[in-house]
């Protein structure tokens, strides 16, 4: 089993409510990829309370059967649909994958 967790820093905005806008937009989005791709073995994805400068806004945590199932969700068309998204709202990721 593999265990793959990505944290999102959102950009800011002068508008307070964009920020949380697209915070909701993303996770609706990514928690939307179980539809569609059958490797998620589960999902979790959680926004953030704390607002301390070095947190981050998203977590995304998901569990696979192997490698190999990883990367068919890395490769799939809805997960790079979302990354398109995902990379106009952020402005860090950090990712960590390792076996379970």
């Amino acid at each position: 089993m593999v265990k793959h967790i990505v944290m999102l820093k959102l950009k800011d905005y002068e508008n307070k409510t964009q920020k949380l806008e697209n915070a909701l937009a993303l996770k609706k989005a990514i928690e939307d990829l179980k539809i569609y791709i059958d490797e998620i073995k589960s999902m979790e994805v959680g926004l953030n309370f704390n607002e301390k400068q070095n947190a981050y806004d998203l977590v995304l945590t998901s569990v696979f059967e192997s490698e190999d199932d990883l990367e068919i969700y890395r490769m799939h068309p809805e997960h790079k649909k979302v990354l398109v998204f995902l990379k106009s709202v952020t402005e860090d990721v950090v990712v960590v994958d390792y076996e379970i």
